[in-house]
């Protein structure tokens, strides 16, 4: 159940703000270069039980991706790692064909524009990213189904870029098990995923510019 929040520029430019959602008992390790064999030069957030990535940048491509799960429709108890998607992407591999994985929403920005791939389980889907602010969670771009997004795009839309992080520590001041909340705790929906960390980026012809801060706690954006 992560979020990305994410402003296109009519030039193809972008800036994000990523919050990822996962076990806190799953460890995982900041910004590096964790791949040096397969994927040379790229560095990411790296998951160590899966060896894979959430958010991937491929700093001489010009490259940025970041996993976010979605519901699907399959029973796949042999179904490969999603870690992979982020790495092969930034490699300038993306999905296609039928995936044997559950469901994700594949975040892709490059200096010329920025997509979203989809796979639900039934169909894989491409959905470009228009010019201006969008948000993206575990289902479609600025889906008004999801109440986070419902909530907190507007705000978003209204809200300068620099100032994201702000605006995200006031969204923490909703209860983090409220269906709007952004800095969440899914385990009373059923899930062990609690909020971790958030990103923050920016991809152009002068590079990718990113960095990552840990939460104080899972799920609370404050210490106590």
């Amino acid at each position: 159940m992560c979020t990305v929040v994410i402003d296109v520029a009519d030039a193809g430019s972008s800036r994000l703000l990523a919050v990822r959602d996962e076990d806190p008992e799953r460890a995982w390790d900041h910004i590096g270069a964790w791949w040096p064999s397969d994927y040379p030069g790229v560095v990411g957030i790296r998951d160590r039980r899966a060896g894979g990535a959430w958010l991937a940048v491929n700093p001489a491509e010009h490259r940025l991706a970041v996993l976010l799960n979605r519901a699907d429709v399959l029973d796949l108890p042999d179904a490969a790692s999603r870690g992979s998607l982020a790495l092969e992407s930034v490699m300038g591999r993306s999905p296609a064909g039928i995936p044997r994985m559950h469901g994700f929403n594949l975040l892709e920005a490059t200096p010329d524009a920025a997509r979203v791939i989809s796979w639900d389980g039934i169909a894989l889907r491409e959905t470009p990213i228009d010019p201006g602010v969008h948000m993206i969670a575990h289902d479609d771009l600025d889906d008004p189904g999801t109440p986070r997004i419902a909530a907190w795009l507007p705000r978003f839309r209204a809200t300068d870029s620099d100032a994201w992080v702000t605006l995200l520590a006031e969204t923490a001041e909703l209860p983090a098990e409220d269906d709007r909340a952004i800095i969440r705790d899914n385990r009373p929906h059923g899930y062990p995923t609690q909020s971790l960390l958030f990103c923050t980026a920016t991809v152009s012809d002068a590079g990718v510019e990113v960095h990552d801060e840990a939460l104080p706690r899972p799920g609370r954006w404050k210490a106590e």
